[in-house]
C-alpha cells in the first residue's frame, strides 16, 4: 500500500509527498535529525489529507497532480471543507 499525503504547518504551508509508511514519514518530517527535507525545522507538521494506492506508480502520479495548479485548487477546497465539518 502506498500513500499520498499532505502535511500542514502552523503558518499554513502545505507539503505534499508519497510513501509506503505514512506513520514513519510523518515522524521523520517532525524531527530535526538527518532526514533531508524541505520540512526540516518548519514544523510541527500535521496530516491534513491522505489517499491510498496499490502501486507506487499511481501514488507518484497523484502526487504530481496535487502539486499542479488544479491539484492545489482541489486540495484547498477539500481541506477547507474538512475544517468546516
Amino acid at each position: 500500500m502506498y500513500f499520498v499525503y499532505v502535511l500542514q504547518n502552523p503558518e499554513g504551508i502545505l507539503y505534499k509527498g508519497q510513501t509506503d509508511d505514512l506513520k514513519k514519514r510523518i515522524v521523520q518530517h517532525n524531527t530535526n535529525d538527518d532526514f533531508p527535507s524541505y520540512t526540516k525545522g518548519k514544523g510541527p507538521w500535521i496530516l491534513v489529507y491522505k489517499e491510498e494506492f496499490l502501486t507506487r506508480k499511481e501514488a507518484v502520479a497523484r502526487e504530481k497532480f496535487l502539486k499542479s495548479g488544479r491539484g492545489r485548487n482541489y486540495l484547498k477546497k477539500v481541506i477547507e471543507k474538512g475544517r468546516d465539518l
